[in-house]
């Protein structure tokens, strides 16, 4: 009874400190629900953690004494729920797993049928077929801007047809051979004889940002081409363990089109983008920052919202030289240095999909420093406390991105108002005052029309 009141005196004391330190103001708005529950189940964890081996310990400085016996019936069962907890993790995450695949390769109904368009992938001319381009790959050829949309910005007439390829993880089983699909591809759309050629690291889910391209496509009046391979079907969160092969297919393709760029007499610009858990990617194939860049003829690089920031300390100092990190377009300098910066970091201060790191636990990160200076986003009063900060912008990451579509936001891990200036400064793309403003009105309808189409219902069974 003794070692029970000691462990559950100190579980009490403990739990209602982090409960109290649990309710101070985070990253990003939560729901009502969970900023309610919150404190109270961050602090019973607390609690629970520290009670349990209170009580064990004292329990076993009582037998070793003499005054009491080693409860072995209690560290049983212990270590019983223990178990019973690790396989239930194991087993539910099997259970999201197969519930979320199916989602990845389930077509939206207005982007099922291959597209008339021979130049991009899907269509009856290409390789692969829609079903194994994926959900996020169909949605991506599917938005291939028109002339349309570059007169409406530009004012001036296309000069060439937009090339977008996209190879979906379920379209070969090895890297090798995705690899070889894609540069299929882009030598049947005559991918390389555009003036750019943009290679995107998708995320987790397959998801390819049309945006960025888009912005491409209407800057250059159509004379450019994308290209994506999705190496997964599940959410970023459940695709962490992807990485190294993702990125083994990123460095793969660049040593691919590296090849082709020889046999070119006037080869492209080549431009990478990488956003969220894509950023990741891209940035871990080109380890070596300029060197690598340098090998494969980067002529830009763009990587958006890097979870755990700029993939780490060492990779940023590579790239120091020639680099610029942004929060916002308003950060990004009246006059460029000479040369331009080649590799640009867009992270918004307040973003807890970038600030979330394991040294949270233990150390007060650099953004939260004591002298109560912020970044925009950031609450003022918002402070770091071992490992309830941790906590708290771990709950951040699943609220990071509420998206309605055509109403961009600069907030969180909403990089949608950013990317108009920042992707036309970073690949160096002409747009004067007017320009920018037409592109900023007309990405927004861009991304409400996708949206209405993705909401279509499949049509009635006769």
């Amino acid at each position: 009874m003794l070692s029970t009141a000691l462990g559950a005196a100190a579980g009490i004391s403990v739990g209602g400190a982090v409960a109290a330190g649990s309710r101070a103001p985070t990253l990003v708005p939560w729901p009502v629900k969970v900023r309610t529950a919150f404190p109270f189940a961050v602090g019973g964890l607390a609690g629970v953690a520290v009670a349990l081996p209170v009580a064990l310990g004292s329990a076993l400085a009582l037998a070793a004494m003499g005054r009491g016996r080693l409860p072995i019936k209690s560290v049983a069962g212990g270590l019983g729920l223990v178990g019973v907890a690790l396989v239930a993790g194991v087993v539910g995450r099997g259970q999201v797993k197969r519930k979320l695949t199916p989602q990845g390769r389930d077509l939206d109904p207005a982007y099922a049928n291959p597209p008339l368009n021979p130049l991009v992938s899907g269509s009856a001319q290409s390789a692969v077929t829609m079903a194994e381009l994926g959900r996020e790959g169909a949605r991506f050829v599917g938005s291939v801007t028109g002339a349309d949309d570059i007169r409406a910005v530009t004012g001036l007439d296309p000069v060439a047809e937009p090339v977008r390829v996209f190879i979906g993880v379920e379209a070969a089983p090895t890297v090798e051979q995705r690899v070889g699909l894609a540069m299929s591809e882009l030598r049947r759309t005559g991918a390389f004889d555009r003036s750019h050629l943009l290679i995107q690291a998708p995320a987790g889910t397959g998801f390819a940002n049309s945006t960025p391209v888009d912005i491409l496509e209407i800057l250059t009046k159509g004379d450019c081409s994308s290209v994506a391979i999705g190496y997964g079907l599940l959410p970023s969160f459940l695709s962490l363990g992807k990485v190294p092969i993702a990125a083994q297919t990123q460095k793969l393709l660049l040593d691919s089109i590296r090849d082709e760029m020889k046999t070119r007499t006037k080869p492209p610009r080549l431009l990478l983008y990488g956003e969220s858990l894509g950023a990741k990617v891209q940035e871990a194939a080109v380890p070596g920052g300029p060197i690598d860049l340098d090998h494969y003829n980067i002529a830009a690089a763009l990587w958006v919202g890097t979870p755990g920031g700029q993939v780490a300390d060492s990779f940023h100092a590579l790239c120091v030289q020639e680099s610029i990190t942004v929060d916002r377009p308003e950060e990004i300098p009246a006059v460029l240095p000479n040369p331009r910066p080649r590799v640009w970091f867009l992270e918004h201060d307040g973003d807890p999909v970038v600030r979330f790191r394991p040294e949270l636990i233990t150390n007060r990160p650099g953004w939260l420093p004591r002298d109560g200076s912020r970044g925009r986003n950031i609450p003022g009063s918002m402070s770091w406390r071992r490992g309830i900060t941790y906590c708290q912008v771990l709950v951040d990451t699943l609220f990071a991105t509420n998206v309605k579509p055509g109403d961009f936001q600069s907030l969180g891990h909403d990089y949608r108002a950013d990317l108009g200036a920042v992707t036309a400064a970073a690949y160096d793309l002409t747009a004067d005052v007017a320009i920018a403003s037409r592109l900023e009105t007309h990405l927004r309808a861009l991304e409400k029309t996708k949206a209405e189409l993705i909401a279509q219902p499949a049509p009635a069974a006769n």
